[in-house]
């Protein structure tokens, strides 16, 4: 790739260190000298980036709003949309649930958007929203919220015609895209680190593991309910809004961990039966975690999971929400024979090197069709 290439990168925000932050780590590794516009910091949060060149949006200066930065959501537009990228040749954003992908960029700059989803909030409706998250909000808010989340939306479609390329984190993604944005995305996987992550050469133990944010649609609930009926051991590692209700409807058999660390979960995911994948996601770190651990998945058969999980191979498939096919998948998973080795292959398919092969492969191939 041409060295004198100016290449910038974009972030929704930069407060705490998750999915999205793994793949704009990776993008660092790549173009390591190129800025990282982003409309907050929290550098105490994110110690992997002291190195780079990070530039700040306006609304970092309001003071404590980097630790409320969703409260900001309406005035990220704006904000992404003053940046000056007329510098740039190559400007690639990283957008998940936020604006990064709304910037303006001069027509002889190159605009790839690598898109986590379009934004849940905005396009799965105001209505499901807020019903997940009644308890949140008073009734003036659940007024107010609606005529809001529709402004939004007419801006993020307005703002996804400003991308030259898209790339998704999996084909599930990818159908969001062309249904919400009218656009075409090529699929590239997130990158994992399956080299960190080391099978035990001993049998695993007796619990089954979930792992995530504790909130609504990561579905634990059905992961507890499942546990309770089959009398099995269920470790649950995650903290969030839901635990106090989670913890209530827990039996005997279930325990909660709260945040551990990256040690600690790499000795649980090498240990477990199986990880308990009940959500839909759009593409699913901790279900390709595990299996780079040599340990099956039990997913429900929708979003990213079809992508990462190869039923009978690495995991087990249940198809209804419910307990009672959550708990059939859990028993199916118990009484399998599995084999690390293929388990672990399969996990391999995402590893973080072949995502940066696939990316510069993209990124040059864009660049030859504009020069030429």
């Amino acid at each position: 790739m041409n060295s004198k290439l100016k290449v910038a990168l974009v972030h929704d925000w930069l407060t705490d260190f998750g999915g999205a932050e793994r793949v704009l780590l990776a993008f660092h590794e790549i173009f390591p000298d190129a800025p990282i516009f982003t409309t907050f910091f929290r550098p105490e949060n994110l110690p992997m980036f002291a190195d780079a060149d990070i530039r700040t949006s306006y609304l970092q200066k309001i003071p404590f709003a980097a630790k409320h930065h969703r409260l900001f959501f309406p005035f990220m537009p704006a904000a992404v949309e003053s940046w000056d990228f007329s510098e740039f040749d190559l400007v690639i954003s990283d957008s998940s649930s936020g604006c990064s992908k709304g910037i303006i960029t001069k027509p002889e700059t190159t605009h790839i958007c690598y898109c986590h989803n379009p934004n849940r909030v905005l396009w799965d409706g105001a209505h499901e929203y807020l019903r997940l998250h009644e308890k949140n909000y008073n009734w003036l808010a659940r007024k107010f919220i609606p005529r809001q989340l529709m402004k939004m939306r007419i801006w993020d479609r307005v703002a996804a015609d400003r991308v030259d390329h898209f790339l998704a984190n999996s084909e599930f993604v990818a159908q969001r895209i062309q249904k919400y944005y009218q656009r075409e995305a090529e699929v590239i996987h997130p990158p994992v680190e399956t080299k960190q992550f080391i099978p035990s050469e001993e049998k695993a133990k007796s619990y089954f593991l979930a792992v995530g944010r504790l909130i609504p649609y990561k579905r634990f609930d059905l992961a507890i309910q499942a546990a309770n009926v089959l009398g099995v051991k269920l470790r649950i590692v995650g903290v969030g809004p839901e635990e106090k209700r989670l913890r209530a409807m827990a039996g005997p058999t279930v325990q909660f961990f709260g945040k551990v660390s990256e040690e600690i979960l790499q000795r649980m995911y090498r240990e477990c039966r199986a990880l308990i994948f009940p959500q839909v996601e759009d593409f699913g770190l901790t279900a390709v975690e595990v299996q780079a651990s040599g340990r099956p998945v039990v997913a429900f058969r929708g979003g990213g999971a079809l992508e990462t999980v190869r039923p009978n191979y690495s995991g087990m498939f249940f198809t209804e929400q419910t307990v009672s096919s959550l708990a059939d998948a859990m028993q199916r998973t118990s009484k399998k024979r599995w084999v690390k080795k293929s388990i672990v292959k399969n996990a391999e398919r995402f590893d973080t090197d072949k995502f940066k092969k696939r990316i510069l492969e993209f990124v040059e191939e864009k660049l030859g069709e504009r020069r030429n």
